[in-house]
């Protein structure tokens, strides 16, 4: 007779083994190896509750551990990258995968490969979904960007211009992060003013039109803005 804990284990190996193979051929940070890995582990810690003498309050208490620990790892293949965030998805499919294994060392199979199914359609039929939804158009996706308007002018004309950049928020639906002042190293009697901006990169025209403006006055010597690049989050 096959003991109880070897198919345990058999079973979350082969459940691992069906959602690395989906990462691996992705070619993601986590794959085959990686995920079935976590899967058993997770599967043999909670094995190990239950051959304590309080089974049940001994899977449970592994079994939150497990939730924990998996966290750090997935956390290991998140990375940043030019203002973008990759390995969000790797991370939550191992946790997933920790999931799958702590049902199959509960004994629990019918949750576990439904889980995987799940875990499997998401990585998949999802991924085209989300692919058709990233193709909303900007103007009408619920972001805002980040932009600094920079203006070199006399000292004397500094009150002018931070008062047409603070007049500006009632022509342009934008709300500001801060604006300072300093003065312009090697070129006395000019100051620097800096704004930080937020709005959404569909009023973009009129921060154009509100640099143009201030370009023109007298004081002014130099205009310009920078966005700051959106933060996006990848697979």
């Amino acid at each position: 007779m096959i003991p109880d804990y070897v198919i345990r284990l058999a079973i979350a190996f082969g459940l691992g083994v069906a959602i690395g193979i989906e990462r691996q051929v992705r070619q993601r940070a986590a794959g085959l190896r990686t995920v079935t890995l976590v899967a058993v582990g997770a599967c043999l810690f909670v094995t190990l509750g239950a051959l304590s003498d309080n089974a049940t309050q001994g899977m449970t208490q592994i079994a939150a551990y497990v939730v924990s620990g998996v966290g750090f790892l997935g956390g290991g293949v998140i990375m940043r990258d030019q203002g973008s965030l990759q390995g969000i998805n790797t991370a939550a499919t191992l946790w997933c995968s920790a999931a799958v294994g702590v049902l199959c060392g509960t004994g629990h199979f019918g949750p576990a490969v439904m889980g995987t199914a799940i875990v499997l359609a998401a990585n998949t039929v999802l991924r085209d979904l989300s692919r058709y939804l990233n193709t909303t158009p900007v103007s009408t996706a619920e972001i805002a960007v980040d932009y600094t308007v920079r203006v070199v002018c006399r000292a004397e004309d500094e009150v002018h211009v931070r008062t047409l950049l603070t007049n500006s928020t009632h022509a342009i639906p934008l709300s500001f992060r801060s604006l300072k002042s300093e003065d312009l190293a090697g070129t006395p009697g000019a100051l620097e003013v800096l704004a930080e901006l937020r709005l959404h990169p569909k009023d973009q025209a009129k921060l154009e039109q509100l640099t143009s403006r201030i370009s023109l006055e007298k004081g002014v010597s130099a205009v310009s803005w920078v966005a700051k690049p959106l933060e996006l989050v990848t697979d």
